[in-house]
């Protein structure tokens, strides 16, 4: 008889929930293309939720997952001439270096004081955003001002990506409408024109680590390209007022589950400090 602990139950080919994965794929899909975000927002909650993952192997997930659907949101985008390329790589030089500024200031900074005012910056976007009218003829002239405050747009969101994980459309896409005065739609073609070299970087970094489930992220990624597209065509849609109005309500969403996490986080930490703290005593 064994009787040593059952070791933890992670996902294998045969138990995958794929149901869940080809869900959370076509949902994340749809947001991706209606929003130009990555998707990793909704994804990371899902594959923990749904598919029992593992919280840091689904961020890994995640991010293997984005490349094939910002893909197709790419083209979905670019057939309408609604990409600026130059700007996406003036926004990844700045994202790649402050992903790893983030990286480095992950256990030096208080998470949770950067996570508190995180929610409140997307407060403050959604309220602008339901203010705001976008006008689709609207471009960015790249003169040295315009080209230093894409560089530091890129270098914050990455740095918030180190430290928070969070995707860089939930960032890019308000920011270059609301500071730059970028059509609403070029802002998203542009955002999912940006995550993609990020989003492979990482994957290639996580499976270094052996940190990333391909075959889920397959799944993921697959079933989002058949709603990718889906999401776009409604952006296209939208007029500009009513797409801003959708984005802010969705921002709301966000805020209210960032909000929930938070809250979460803190008192699981303030309950292990007390652990260790119980524990100090008795070390003596």
């Amino acid at each position: 008889m064994n009787d040593a602990p059952d070791a933890p139950q992670l996902e294998t080919p045969h138990k995958r929930p794929i149901w869940a994965y080809v869900v959370i794929g076509l949902v994340a899909g749809f947001l991706s293309g209606l929003f130009g975000i990555g998707g990793g927002i909704v994804i990371v909650p899902l594959l923990v939720l749904l598919a029992h993952v593992e919280r840091k192997r689904a961020s890994g997930t995640s991010l293997a997952a984005i490349v094939p659907s910002a893909l197709v949101g790419v083209a979905s985008y670019a057939v309408g001439g609604h990409v600026d390329w130059l700007i996406a790589l003036i926004l990844v030089v700045g994202s790649v270096i402050g992903a790893q500024v983030g990286a480095w200031l992950l256990h030096r900074l208080p998470v949770g004081v950067i996570r508190w005012a995180f929610i409140a910056f997307l407060a403050v976007v959604a309220v602008n955003l339901f203010l705001a009218v976008p006008s689709r003829e609207a471009g960015i002239a790249l003169d040295v001002w315009p080209i230093v405050g894409l560089v530091a747009l890129g270098f914050v969101t990455g740095v918030l990506s180190g430290i928070l994980g969070v995707g860089g459309g939930i960032v890019v896409v308000p920011m270059l409408i609301l500071l730059f005065g970028q059509s609403d739609l070029v802002a998203k073609g542009t955002s999912l024109a940006m995550m993609i070299p990020t989003a492979l970087s990482g994957t290639i970094g996580n499976l270094r680590r052996k940190n990333v489930d391909l075959v889920g992220a397959g799944l993921v990624g697959v079933s989002a390209c058949v709603t990718t597209a889906l999401g776009a065509a409604v952006a296209l849609a939208l007029d500009p007022r009513t797409a801003s109005i959708v984005f802010a309500a969705f921002l709301a969403v966000l805020i209210v589950r960032l909000a929930f996490e938070a809250v979460q986080t803190g008192r699981k930490e303030r309950a292990a400090k007390r652990a260790e703290r119980a524990e100090e005593p008795a070390a003596d």
